[in-house]
């Protein structure tokens, strides 16, 4: 048999590792090709010791031989709960080079957002999105790529890195398309679950490519390596030994092959049978006896550096272990000279500051298991003191903090009551949750219980509502929680309870806290979250609630937020009722100060939340003041925008900012704003009504441009079918699915999903026709079939919009009485809706109208002005149309 050997002696971790090398060759040859070169991600997947890191190694020394600028981090078994540790060492030295102003002007926008969580910059007043922080991490690597190209990332250990950085790295990878970076990835098979697994998933699946499995050396590698080692003269049977008993782990034959050195071990078949008690010394229970054989001082330090993880300094251990500095020094040399300690790789990149590391992770490990259990919890509460005591901030201690044994300690809790604040305000809700979870079991005092209750559940309202309900019931439940805070309480409450399509008992919940408070702002600020919530449940109102909202409503001047907030609600309980759309206007108008959002109730001030002011929009988008809902759209989105809000809230901006323009007319814009919203609400999850918002949004503005093929491609690649939320959508889903069938041909159906519109809308007790537009469709539906019906439906979509009064409204419902008439009668009902949609902010309706006129009346120029708006608003459906009747010329004049 050949010996397999490298070209020359090498680290034993890189023998049998060509095929690797080659191909971390090549991306480093694609990414230095070209600026515009396409990103690549590698993963290096195999178990402890197999040769991860001296691959990371090895493409660093390629790639720095190329030109490359090469950033490293590595994740940390005892280091998992703190939140952006890998990112925070990937790319915080190059960014604490630059002076604060340089910083600021290669993120730009981004530098407030993601700054914080890379710990460059102090957070703002308000809570991070966690989602637009991911969003900012994203940027800011691609502009920092942009100065520094060609970029190499390396990240090793990463089933150890905590989850911040892992949904970090996921939604990287699957943008490395467009991003000239090269990212190697180094990680376990196993060791992780939940969360963390399905994130390492998507960073696999986005290789594009099989994952690179690490296999162990095979007998000649190990042969060929262990006379590298001891000499040609080791004879084949100890070689085999040496193979059969460290299983081919390149680490742990390396070690082997390094005591067997120490020890001056003959390397021949007669002291072949010595191997496996050194290879035991080298591992688990015996590195520990090893340990313990250096004395007390050294296990006392290695202990103390295990429980750092990072960051190991002599003088830290020195205070962790409380022994004198001369004799830490001491314990660090034998530690080095025993291969448990050693210096950090400086060439290697930067690394965590600390003078000593383990010389392996299997090691730490080791060392960390070994440590008796009181006295490790223990050791973890001193660490957090130690830490605090040095300036770094109760986040930085808060990993220690959350080992400690639960002992009735009030400093515990507030240290990690603090220490959630500050997670919160990076951008880090999963680690605020541990905290405040772990401050639960210490327990609170009887007065502040409920407080960390309160706490708890605003950090896991977006991510856990199920668990935040309970939460939240059992703090309002205890003493500590009064007034204003109390009223808060109750509303997130109510909000959780909607996130877990539980509408109607966040309904009772505000309705029965309502009931407890004197007449007052309280009173009142519950009274309009019962509205609220009231007002977007799809399915059902209760008797006689529009009738005392509008009592309520009548004596409100708007002189606080709770009275605007009821305005609003008016108004919306109007639009959805086709009331006069005047008075609609009026009250809206009314909630505002100047013609603008008053303080405390904008689009990222929490005390109200978003429902409230998408109603406002959409109630002035459906009373034709289309100019008020982009502008309050509009300002949606510049403020999550900035924010860095860039979950759900971005989505629903996006959403409604697409209804504006699809009211307007600009399908164009429409088409792709609900695109990038539908995108967003992916991200957040299915089955949200923000999900349903885009979705049925883009079916709608696809339906109106022709594209009728696309919009059931879309509506079948996203679910857009019942069962549909139970809370309200706009557009209405119903009516666009119907119309969405009709389309298709599949009328039957598309009668069905119509009619079953209408018997949302009783009830509802009424409906707008302009909200929920089924009466027009049914109506031409059943022109055929049932033509006396399809009459009545006619009239009496007539009826509701001269009522609403809306030039759209009264115009769209004569364009349906014309599409049922002939002759002379539909030529002037076609006329007439021409009329008012001429007047209408709606273009798209008008160009259909003045199409539908210029056919009837066989009018070329009326033909013409339909096709030139058609082309302006993007109506290809409508442009087709028209082009076809003009260009047969039959009967036109």
């Amino acid at each position: 048999m050949t010996e397999v050997r490298p070209t020359a002696v090498a680290s034993a971790s890189l023998w049998e590792r060509d095929m690797e090398v080659a191909a971390i060759v090549r991306a480093v040859d694609i990414l230095c090709a070209d600026r515009s070169s396409p990103g690549s991600l590698l993963v290096l997947r195999g178990e402890a010791g197999l040769g991860k890191t001296a691959l990371l190694a090895e493409t660093r020394r390629i790639a720095e031989a190329r030109g490359c600028t090469v950033w490293s981090a590595r994740g940390g078994e005892t280091l998992r709960s703190v939140p952006f540790n890998v990112v925070r060492q990937l790319l915080q030295p190059a960014l604490v080079s630059l002076l604060p102003e340089e910083a600021r002007e290669y993120l730009g926008d981004w530098y407030d957002i993601a700054g914080p969580a890379l710990g460059i910059t102090d957070p703002g007043e308000r809570r991070a999105d966690p989602q637009g922080v991911c969003d900012g991490l994203v940027a800011a690597v691609r502009r920092l790529a942009e100065r520094d190209w060609p970029l190499v990332l390396l990240v090793d250990d990463a089933h150890w890195a905590d989850q911040e950085t892992l949904r970090w790295l996921s939604a990287f990878a699957e943008r490395l398309d467009d991003l000239s970076v090269l990212v190697v990835v180094a990680r376990r098979p196993g060791e992780v679950s939940g969360e963390s697994a399905r994130l390492l998933d998507t960073v696999a699946e986005a290789v594009g490519g099989p994952v690179t499995n690490l296999s162990a050396l095979t007998p000649d590698a190990v042969a060929g390596l262990t006379r590298a080692s001891l000499g040609p003269h080791a004879d084949a049977p100890f070689c085999r030994e040496v193979w059969a008993v460290t299983g081919g782990n390149p680490y742990e034959t390396n070690e082997l092959l390094v005591k067997v050195q120490d020890s001056e071990l003959e390397p021949a078949e007669s002291s072949a049978g010595e191997l496996r008690a050194l290879n035991r010394s080298a591992r688990g229970g015996g590195l520990v006896a090893r340990l313990e054989q250096l004395g007390i001082d050294a296990t006392r330090f290695a202990w103390a550096a295990a429980i750092l993880g990072t960051g190991i300094s002599v003088d830290l251990v020195a205070r962790l272990a409380t022994m004198r500095r001369d004799d830490a020094v001491r314990c660090a040399e034998l530690l080095r000279s025993a291969r448990i300690l050693t210096e950090p790789d400086r060439a290697a990149g930067p690394t965590e500051e600390g003078d000593l590391q383990f010389l392996h992770p299997l090691i730490g490990s080791a060392v960390y298991n070994s440590i008796p259990d009181a006295l490790r919890t223990a050791m973890h509460g001193i660490a957090a003191q130690v830490v605090t005591d040095s300036g770094l901030g109760a986040a930085a201690a808060a990993r220690h903090l959350l080992q400690v044994h639960p002992d009735d300690d009030e400093e515990l809790v507030e240290q990690l009551r603090e220490a959630a604040r500050e997670h919160l305000a990076v951008g880090a809700p999963d680690a605020a949750r541990r905290c405040l979870e772990r401050a639960l079991l210490e327990p609170p005092r009887p007065e502040v219980h409920a407080r960390v209750l309160y706490e708890l559940g605003c950090a896991t309202l977006l991510t856990a509502p199920a668990r935040t309900i309970g939460h939240l019931r059992t703090a309002l439940g205890m003493p500590g929680l009064g007034g204003a805070e109390r009223v808060d309480a109750v509303f997130r409450l109510s909000q959780a309870l909607l996130h877990n399509d539980q509408l109607e008992e966040a309904v009772r919940t505000v309705e029965a806290e309502a009931a407890r408070h004197r007449a007052g702002p309280s009173r009142m600020r519950l009274q309009a979250v019962q509205y609220m919530w009231e007002g977007i449940h799809g399915e059902t109102t209760s008797p006689g609630r529009t009738e005392r909202l509008a009592e309520l409503a009548r004596s409100c001047t708007g002189r606080d937020n709770s009275e605007r907030a009821l305005l609003i609600l008016r108004a919306f309980d109007a639009m959805a009722h086709g009331e006069n759309a005047e008075e609609v206007v009026e009250f809206g108008d009314r909630a505002l100060v100047n013609g603008r959002l008053a303080p405390g109730l904008g689009w990222t001030d929490s005390e109200w939340g978003i429902e409230l002011l998408m109603m406002l929009g959409s109630s002035y988008a459906c009373a034709d003041r289309l100019d008020r809902a982009e502008s309050l759209f509009a300002e949606a989105l510049r403020a999550y925008t900035v924010a860095g809000w860039s979950g759900g809230h971005l989505a629903l901006a996006n959403a409604f900012l697409g209804l504006a323009y699809r009211r307007q007319g600009r399908l164009r814009d429409a088409e792709t704003i609900l695109r990038e919203s539908l995108r967003l609400a992916e991200r957040v999850g299915r089955g949200l009504p923000l999900y349903w918002s885009a979705t049925c949004g883009l079916v709608d503005t696809l339906l109106a441009r022709g594209h009728v093929e696309e919009a059931w491609s879309v509506a079948e690649r996203y679910g857009f079918a019942p069962p549909y939320p139970s809370t309200i959508v706009l557009p209405d889903t119903r009516s666009v699915r119907g119309r969405l069938l009709l389309a298709t041909g599949r009328t039957k159906d598309g009668i069905n999903e119509l009619e079953a519109a209408e018997k949302a809308a009783e009830a509802r007790g009424g409906h707008n026709p302009v909200l929920a537009p089924w009466t027009v469709d049914l109506a031409r539906a059943l022109a055929v079939e049932d033509p006396a019906r399809a009459a009545r439906l006619a009239a009496d979509a007539r009826r509701q919009a001269e009522r609403f009064g809306t030039d759209t409204a009264i115009g769209e419902a004569l364009r349906c009485a014309a599409a049922l008439e002939t002759g002379q009668r539909a030529v002037r009902l076609a006329g007439q809706a021409v009329a008012y949609l001429e007047s209408s902010p709606c273009q798209y309706e008008h160009a259909a109208a003045r199409v539908e006129y210029g056919i009837a009346a066989r009018s070329v120029a009326d033909l013409n002005r339909g096709l030139a708006l058609a082309r302006s608003c993007g109506a290809d459906g409508l442009v087709t149309q028209a082009r076809e009747v003009l260009e047969t010329g039959r009967g036109l004049r």
